[in-house]
């Protein structure tokens, strides 16, 4: 069973400038330290920051919220398999939404998918509920 979608689109470059004109108070303020290694050892850093920015939105928007009601930016991570392949963990505020927002007798997973097309940064966050085995 679905719970929640989003979808946000942000723009690279807004990105880039804002790590310029911030630098660490932006990175420390909204990414994880995991997600800052992550993206300063990539070629392309800011479209990295941009994905998991747009993540981040995309997963306040799946949990009903938006970035409100005492949800923080670090209260979604954005990390990636052995394989590749991006995994969105919660904690804090957004975790308590998630078990709030998760039916008795489930257990919820958060399916995210990211993608760049300079200068655009997309990522889609689908919640699911699955019934826990008897």
């Amino acid at each position: 069973m679905i719970l929640g979608i989003g979808t946000d689109l942000a723009n690279i470059e807004r990105i880039a400038r804002t790590l310029d004109r911030f630098g660490d108070r932006f990175r420390n303020r909204v990414f994880t330290p995991i997600e800052q290694q992550k993206a300063e050892a990539r070629a392309d850093t800011p479209g990295t920051y941009a994905k998991r920015w747009a993540a981040k939105e995309a997963c306040s928007k799946a949990l009903g919220t938006g970035l409100r009601m005492g949800i923080a930016w670090k209260d979604m991570a954005v990390s990636n398999l052995h394989t590749g392949q991006p995994v969105m963990e919660v904690t804090g505020w957004a975790a308590e939404r998630l078990a709030e927002m998760t039916p008795p007798g489930h257990d919820a997973l958060i399916h995210v998918t990211l993608t760049d097309d300079h200068p655009w940064a997309q990522a889609f966050v689908v919640i699911e509920a699955r019934p826990l085995a008897p």
